[in-house]
């Protein structure tokens, strides 16, 4: 593909902008809050923002801090966020002058090997590629009950990239050290912007009360570990309780694929595995960050 030649990138906003951008990340990230990065990677002739600026882009559109140039480079860098933060996937947008991309043979908005091609309709004339990348939450999965089964999987959920919150009375907290979060009880109201996946695991210790603070938060997913039977049992006792189908049917299990697991830990994995193929289903996260 024909391309004008690379100067030496400038390098003149590069460390101070991303010092100063550090702590509003952090306060997003503490907030469970998406957002995307976009950074200057290269200019030619004269820009406004030089290669090593940044920029963080809230999921609303708006830029949060940082600055990548005016008008020249916002709605194409705003509108490749919003894109980025939808299906988790990075862009990388060139934003030239018309003569150029009609001498790559280009439309502004079209895509060609991975760049997303965009006119420069500023008085400058200059190039710009900006690197977009979503930074999202690391999803968090919500353990209700301490038996057996949720200590092994409040140990395994972390190593495959999942915050976990506890939900349990306060008396058994003190089972897992170390834990990201504890809630005593299951009251599920606020755990935040994370996608969120449940695994209930009482054994008979609230059953009922952890299943209802489940329906209450809107969920990727649901799962119970216990039998068939078990499960139709509280399932009806729920209906008696006026809850309706819509919400029972959002309570899955047993957990865990059928892979003849037998101890609490390879229950755990068995867990961990289909909330995997759930996660990773219609996914293309090579290019997510989580943070």
């Amino acid at each position: 593909m024909k391309h004008s030649s690379v100067p030496t990138p400038h390098s003149n906003a590069g460390p101070e902008l991303t010092s100063d951008l550090q702590p509003l990340m952090n306060r997003l990230q503490n907030a469970s809050e998406p957002f995307a990065l976009a950074t200057v990677v290269r200019t030619i002739s004269v820009t406004a923002a030089k290669a090593g600026a940044k920029a963080v882009i809230a999921a609303d559109g708006s830029i949060a801090g940082g600055w990548i140039g005016g008008g020249c480079a916002r709605s194409a860098v705003i509108k490749a966020a919003r894109a980025a933060l939808e299906d988790g996937e990075a862009r990388l947008v060139s934003i030239q002058p018309e003569d150029l991309l009609a001498e790559l043979g280009v439309e502004s908005g079209e895509e060609r090997e991975g760049v997303q091609f965009a006119k420069n309709m500023c008085p400058s004339k200059g190039t710009m590629d900006i690197f977009v990348e979503p930074v999202l939450p690391r999803p968090i999965l919500v353990i209700c009950g301490a038996s057996p089964v949720a200590l092994a999987l409040s140990k395994q959920a972390p190593t495959i990239g999942f915050d976990v919150a506890i939900c349990a009375p306060a008396e058994d907290h003190a089972a897992f050290p170390g834990a990201g979060r504890l809630i005593d009880g299951f009251g599920l109201d606020a755990i935040g912007n994370a996608d969120t996946y449940i695994l209930v695991s009482t054994q008979g210790r609230g059953d009922l009360a952890a299943l209802e603070g489940a329906l209450n938060v809107p969920a990727r997913h649901i799962g119970f570990v216990g039998s068939r039977r078990k499960i139709s049992t509280l399932k009806e006792k729920l209906r008696e309780k006026g809850l309706s189908e819509q919400d029972l049917e959002r309570i899955e299990g047993p957990a865990g694929l059928d892979l003849g697991a037998i101890t609490p830990e390879e229950i755990a994995l068995s867990i961990l595995a289909e909330l995997l193929v759930i996660r990773r289903t219609g996914q293309r996260q090579t290019n997510i960050q989580y943070i």
